[in-house]
């Protein structure tokens, strides 16, 4: 029912959301005063084992920090997570060892010069805490979803309906299959 954006000194600002994305995990607030930003690196030019820094609010404990690298890029979690019919599994998100907790979500991820790479989404745990797995919405998927936001408030995602799988073992013996792999 109502925005706070909140500094690191205190100051309070209400905010109005422009629109959110579901399937990225992204919105766009709007307050009224100018705010500092983040510099925004080309997700496209990152490296699996370059060293992120995952900034939020982990179980509410303000202004934290952790380091890790960058351990996948491109993941894709097909049956991760579906919070709510009509929304999409995380497709093509940053993988990283950094700690990402409850409460890091929507907060940056950032590399060794400070510069923005993702926007922190989602762990993937059976305890509900962070357990080495945590996933980003790369930085220039971010910047492509919230200028679609402020243009016209929706975005469209494209769906085919389709899921791949990679053949094992398992499922070849679980479906019957005429192949090894």
């Amino acid at each position: 029912t109502r925005i706070a954006v909140r500094e690191p000194n205190g100051d309070r600002f209400d905010g109005t959301l422009v629109g959110q994305d579901a399937e990225t995990d992204i919105a766009v607030v709007r307050i009224e005063d100018k705010l500092p930003t983040l510099d925004v690196a080309d997700s496209e030019d990152l490296n699996v084992g370059q060293s992120v820094v995952a900034i939020g609010s982990p179980f509410g404990l303000a202004h934290s920090v952790t380091v890790g690298v960058i351990s996948a890029l491109g993941r894709s979690l097909p049956d991760f997570g579906v919070a709510a019919p009509g929304t999409y599994p995380l497709i093509d998100v940053i993988q990283t060892d950094a700690a990402i907790n409850p409460g890091n979500s929507g907060g940056a991820l950032v590399d060794r010069e400070g510069k923005l790479v993702g926007i922190n989404t989602a762990i993937y745990s059976d305890t509900g805490a962070s357990g080495g797995i945590g996933f980003a919405v790369p930085s220039n998927t971010a910047v492509r979803v919230a200028d679609t936001l402020i243009e016209g408030g929706t975005v469209e995602t494209p769906f085919l309906g389709i899921v791949g799988q990679t053949v094992t073992s398992q499922v070849v013996e679980s479906e019957g299959l005429s192949v090894d792999e």
